[in-house]
């Protein structure tokens, strides 16, 4: 259960950096955004920002927003006790299967180093979850897929803490 909170706490972690990311990208970068709930600044963002051609910035913001649907779907399915599913999903959407269909190769070559190794990280990672969640499905024990869950959404959430988009 606890690991299971973890997993949901990294995601809404994840989705609200997204969208930070998303509203700085939308407004140019300019000026910090405001806390809803206390209508106060939030502190100087002090990601590294990377300059990325708009058409590969959008194309990269739909994949992150794909990967983010996955995750969504990947929980629904083990929370039915689905792993096969949760396995095919991962590998399929954000496992290393995935880099083909999602262009990485040429959004890679925008991306400092740092960037490009969470990349790489988190589609490693996913696919070592479709491994466990598949044995999962033969053992009946969630709790070695919920923690290689985590370790992807770790992934996510250790680029979006470093990095954000001019």
């Amino acid at each position: 259960m606890v690991r299971h909170t973890l997993v949901v706490v990294a995601i809404a972690l994840c989705l609200a950096d997204g969208l930070a990311l998303a509203q700085n990208h939308d407004h140019g970068g300019h000026g910090a955004p405001h806390s809803p709930a206390h209508g106060h600044r939030m502190p100087a963002d002090t990601r590294e920002a990377v300059a990325i051609p708009p058409k590969m910035a959008m194309h990269m913001m739909a994949n992150m927003r794909d990967h983010l649907a996955a995750l969504q779907e990947i929980q629904a399915a083990l929370a039915k006790g689905e792993t096969d599913k949760a396995a095919k999903i991962a590998e399929q959407r954000i496992g290393m299967s995935s880099l083909r269909s999602h262009g990485a190769h040429e959004v890679g070559k925008f991306m400092p180093q740092g960037m490009r190794d969470a990349g790489t990280g988190m589609h490693r990672a996913a696919s070592r979850f479709a491994v466990v969640a598949q044995e999962a499905g033969v053992t009946g024990d969630l709790k070695p897929a919920l923690a290689a869950l985590a370790d992807v959404t770790a992934q996510c959430v250790g680029c979006h803490a470093g990095y954000r988009l001019k």
